[in-house]
């Protein structure tokens, strides 16, 4: 009898099912790694992917997706959400998207900052930043780079020079304590002010601290316009002296005139890939840029920050020379008035006047000539005053999507479409560049296979960002998770009016948490900091 009863238990035993806090049901799986779908379920624990695939389980909680597509959680290269998630935490745009992590740190990063004044309560280093933004509870994940103009700026304030050794070894000081903090590596953004008063040895010796903790470079470069050749060449030469992997942010060749440089470019690329060079490119999906007026003028004029400058355009002798180089295109031929969209000014009697025209008919306006009226406009309006930038092919856009080692990126914060947060205008990237890339290049235009777009927003960037469980669906990895319709995925924002949500995304998982439930936002917070391979805490 006893015998019996043993043999009845490992029966039981043998049929029981698994029980889980979750599962989601009927899906179609890509699991990042850029193959071919497989139908199956998927079971989150805690937070963690505990089963995937067919398995024999019952869920305390089950969601049917109904043969949707169940994937990675979409990783943004280029976020400027720093800001934006201090004050809402949800992350409304890029959550709505599938987005649960998202990377600052072009250029400017959170930390390492100097305090204002003793009433300052705010973090200084980077660390302090991260822990800050856990604390208040965030919905997306969260990693950063140590921007190089930051650090620059905590030694040499806005001065136009190099450091002297003992500068030096402090700037790199910092590097090192931001790297053991977490950061993903060095940013840098080399068109702005001050940004590009550093030259290219100052960028290796501090990249040679990265490469001590296997991070990388990651550049927006010294140009992507007419000297576009020789800013690829400033980046090979770091990867290459610095011994580190390097990545080119938002990859795009700017002006009607460089635009049959493709070719070359890319061939560039290719030829470092080849030498030995880790080189890799992330893109936002569109064939305009976003930036200020200031990125018009010459970099010289903007030495000791916004005040200064404002000072020196004031001065007739000082206009005059910025007149005369941007009538030379010094440093660079700048756009034509015709492509620059002024989206906003911080005066209100500006906004009333001028937002949303191009630069050609606000001069028209304004009794001056386009560069005249620019100077006059950020004088008056104290500001750098945003805009965008009408000067990317669309088939450059095209040809560049489908390189294999292009990565995703929307160069924005993530937002809210709700008072106070879309008072101000934005650009349609701040709502769509992962839908777009989804909904327009792929569905629509068959630019590549979806499980090809899934692998450059996951699986791509956290291999190069080094991230351990995270990037693909696996047993053991953190449960980051979107379940979307590929059918019906889009995004809606316009250049006329960005302020709309992307459609498509039903599910959105954070470290198992679910942060969207049939594309409504649950409030959850569950985001936590992604730390860099050289961290402390790892």
């Amino acid at each position: 009898m006893r015998l019996l009863l043993f043999g009845f238990i490992l029966l039981a035993g043998c049929t029981a099912k698994e029980h889980y806090p979750l599962i989601i049901r009927n899906g179609l799986i890509y699991d990042g790694s850029g193959t071919v779908p497989f139908k199956g379920d998927l079971a989150i624990q805690g937070d963690t992917i505990a089963a995937i695939g067919e398995f024999n389980a019952v869920g305390e909680k089950e969601l049917d997706v109904q043969g949707k597509a169940i994937a990675p959680g979409f990783i943004n290269m280029l976020s400027w959400a720093d800001g934006s998630l201090l004050k809402d935490g949800r992350s409304m745009s890029n959550i709505k998207q599938g987005v649960t992590l998202e990377v600052f740190g072009e250029g400017w990063s959170p930390g390492p900052r100097r305090k204002k004044d003793e009433n300052d309560t705010l973090w200084v280093t980077l660390g302090e930043y991260f822990s800050t933004l856990e604390r208040r509870g965030v919905s997306p994940n969260f990693a950063s780079f140590v921007g190089a103009t930051s650090i620059r700026n905590y030694v040499l304030g806005y001065d136009k020079r190099a450091p002297n050794p003992d500068e030096l070894e402090q700037m790199k000081q910092l590097v090192d304590e931001a790297m053991r903090e977490g950061a993903m590596g060095l940013g840098s953004s080399l068109i702005y002010a001050p940004a590009d008063y550093a030259s290219t040895d100052e960028l290796i010796e501090l990249s040679k601290v990265v490469s001590k903790y296997n991070g990388m470079y990651i550049t927006h470069m010294r140009s992507e316009s007419d000297k576009i050749l020789p800013a690829l060449q400033e980046v090979f030469e770091i990867a290459q002296k610095a011994n580190v992997p390097a990545e080119i942010y938002h990859l795009k060749i700017n002006n009607t005139w460089n635009w049959n440089k493709v070719d070359t470019v890319l061939a560039k690329i290719d030829s470092a890939q080849k030498a030995g060079l880790k080189i890799t490119a992330d893109m936002y999906t569109y064939h305009a840029s976003g930036t200020s007026l200031t990125a018009r003028l010459p970099t010289w004029v903007q030495e000791g920050g916004a005040p200064a400058m404002r000072k020196r355009l004031r001065n007739p002798a000082e206009r005059a020379r910025v007149l005369k180089e941007l009538k030379l295109g010094i440093p660079t031929r700048n756009s034509h008035p015709k492509d620059v969209m002024l989206l906003g000014f911080r005066k209100d009697s500006l906004n009333d006047l001028y937002r949303g025209k191009r630069l050609s008919e606000v001069a028209a306006l304004h009794g001056k000539n386009a560069d005249e009226t620019m100077l006059d406009l950020i004088v008056a309006d104290k500001s750098g005053i945003s805009a965008i930038f009408f000067l990317i092919s669309e088939a450059n856009v095209k040809r560049m999507l489908t390189l294999p080692y292009v990565s995703i990126c929307s160069d924005a914060g993530s937002i809210a479409d709700e008072e106070p947060f879309n008072l101000d205008p934005t650009h349609p990237r701040t709502y769509g560049s992962f839908a777009r890339l989804l909904g327009k290049y792929v569905r629509e235009e068959k630019l590549m296979p979806v499980e090809e777009a899934i692998r450059r927003m996951t699986w791509l960037p956290a291999t190069n960002l080094k991230l351990k469980k995270r990037g693909s669906l696996a047993v053991g990895n953190y449960a980051d998770v979107v379940v979307f319709d590929p059918n019906t995925i889009a995004d809606k924002a316009t250049f006329e009016d960005a302020h709309q949500y992307a459609e498509g995304v039903a599910h959105v998982f954070v470290n198992g948490v679910q942060v969207l439930h049939h594309g409504n936002h649950t409030g959850a917070m569950p985001g936590k900091c992604v730390r860099g391979p050289g961290s402390v805490l790892n």
